[in-house]
């Protein structure tokens, strides 16, 4: 008869394997800031200090804290089970996330936890799980707590974690070049955490207060990817999905075109986000952002798309729907999700595609003979330069049947060496830094000038129409109160 034989895995082997798990600095950093946010923390500092004989990585909260018991709990690997019901603000769900984010980036993880003012500390060494390929940890005494880094930081109530022997942080280099890797490193950091966490940072999350962050002193500031504070974004209907008797909510956005953006706004935003690889969903567990950027095969990626986004908002009560992983940064949606997200994206997709090409909309709404045409027909999607507009028809009917003849030739020659390819590249990433039309007040009035004498000669001229067609021409672009004061002073 079969029997029953003890087997438990090797500590040494086993602490080396969950070092390789994947995480990077700042997801390994907002795994700590999801168990400080599940301790109700409302100020999280964190703090990575160079100047120290052995540099340490610290973050220290202001949660409940743990007593000692509790902590050594949480020291454990599999700290819970992922199966049991969890209180529905709890951002953790493996038990593992404390050893394995912090092994990822370094080899010593100490934690010093208050509860009423009453303290408790224990230690993971690596070193010590090899030298003895075995579990053990230390229990810090009361004057080893006290020599701790930033200690003086932890409050009556609160967390300190603190990583030393940053092996994976330097990149095995040492002095100035060091100190530039890790200041980039945390840099990303910051972008990170202001990215995942900034619906607690805005304050935006029920029942929990607002959120402060800061990295070495600095505060973050959120980074909202839906632009709802611009009034040109677009909120669709929220939409809702049950997944086993539990609802999963659905919010599109399509945001503004870069030209609806101010200033600040619009460096910000380039400064933080690519708008293609962004596009997509946004999924949410609790408030905090696990996966973005993806349109799971739904659609493809592109230009087009790239202002459409969706809010999915799901409860702790369905990771095992979701299927998340350890360091929640993989989720699949569950069928009913997939395919309420797939009648969504048919919706968002013509919305986005209707503000990305907004200025050309405009355009045909403003002159019923724009400059150039669009063709989608089953030669595929060409553009055309307008043989009807009134400039080219009044410029035709001054030149001899040859010459019209040549101009008719150089604007398709024109036409067809359009360089879409070009064009493409540089408006998809810096849409602002494309000006056709650049010019002073002197050179605009100029143009309108000779824009008038091509049209009208020395006739008295239509100011509608004139006007109409100075914007066709895009030459007067963000000048248009230039011409428009010009026809007032000229057409009279």
């Amino acid at each position: 008869m079969a029997k029953p034989y003890h087997l438990p895995p090797s500590a040494a082997s086993l602490t080396a394997s969950l070092r390789d798990l994947g995480y990077s600095l700042e997801t390994a950093t907002a795994d700590l800031i999801d168990n400080s946010i599940s301790a109700d923390a409302t100020d999280i500092q964190i703090f990575c200090d160079l100047s120290r004989s052995s540099p340490v990585l610290v973050i220290v909260d202001n949660g409940r804290g743990m007593t000692e018991e509790t902590l050594i709990k949480a020291m454990r690997h599999g700290a819970s089970n992922h199966r049991s019901a969890r209180d529905a603000k709890d951002l953790g769900r493996f038990g593992l996330g404390l050893k394995t984010a912090s092994f990822s980036q370094c080899r010593r993880l100490t934690v010093v936890s208050s509860q009423d003012g009453v303290r408790a500390g224990a230690e993971w060494d690596l070193q010590q799980v090899e030298d003895d390929d075995d579990w053990f940890i230390t229990i810090l005494e009361a004057y080893e707590m006290e020599e701790q880094p930033f200690i003086e930081l932890l409050n009556t109530d609160g967390t300190l974690v603190i990583w030393r022997d940053l092996d994976r942080l330097f990149e095995d280099e040492i002095g100035q070049k060091r100190d530039e890797i890790v200041n980039e490193k945390i840099n990303i950091v910051e972008r990170h955490l202001a990215l995942v966490f900034h619906r607690f940072l805005s304050g935006e999350i029920k029942g929990r207060g607002k959120l402060n962050v800061r990295i070495n002193g600095h505060a973050l500031t959120p980074f909202d990817p839906f632009c709802k504070k611009n009034n040109a974004t677009q909120v669709l209907p929220e939409e809702t999905v049950w997944v086993d008797n539990i609802p999963v909510t659905m919010q599109p956005y399509i945001l503004p075109h870069h030209s609806r953006l101010s200033t600040s706004e619009y460096n910000f935003y380039l400064d933080r986000s690519d708008f293609i690889s962004n596009q997509g969903v946004y999924i949410y567990r609790n408030g905090r952002l696990m996966i973005w950027g993806d349109w799971f095969r739904l659609i493809p990626k592109g230009e087009a798309t790239k202002l459409a986004r969706v809010q999915i908002d799901f409860s702790n009560g369905l990771d095992e729907a979701w299927t998340i992983d350890i360091k929640k940064s993989r989720a699949r949606p569950p069928h009913a999700v997939r395919e309420r997200l797939r009648q969504i994206i048919t919706k968002i997709t013509s919305r986005s595609v209707t503000v990305h090409r907004g200025r050309g909309q405009r355009l045909f709404q403003e002159s019923d003979a724009p400059l150039w045409e669009r063709f989608a027909d089953h030669g595929g999607i060409r553009f055309a330069i307008n043989a009807q507009h009134p400039l080219i028809n009044s410029l035709v009917s001054q030149l001899s049947d040859q010459a019209a003849s040549s101009l008719n030739f150089l604007l398709e020659a024109v036409t067809a060496s359009l360089p879409i390819e070009m064009i493409y590249s540089d408006y998809s990433t810096s849409p602002r830094e494309v000006n056709q039309a650049p010019a002073d007040e002197a050179m605009a009035l100029e143009r309108l000038k000779n824009l008038r004498t091509a049209l009208y000669d020395e006739g008295p001229g239509d100011p509608k129409a004139f006007l109409q067609i100075v914007r066709s021409t895009r030459l007067f672009d963000g000048q248009l109160d230039i011409a428009e004061k010009y026809i007032r002073e000229s057409f009279v």
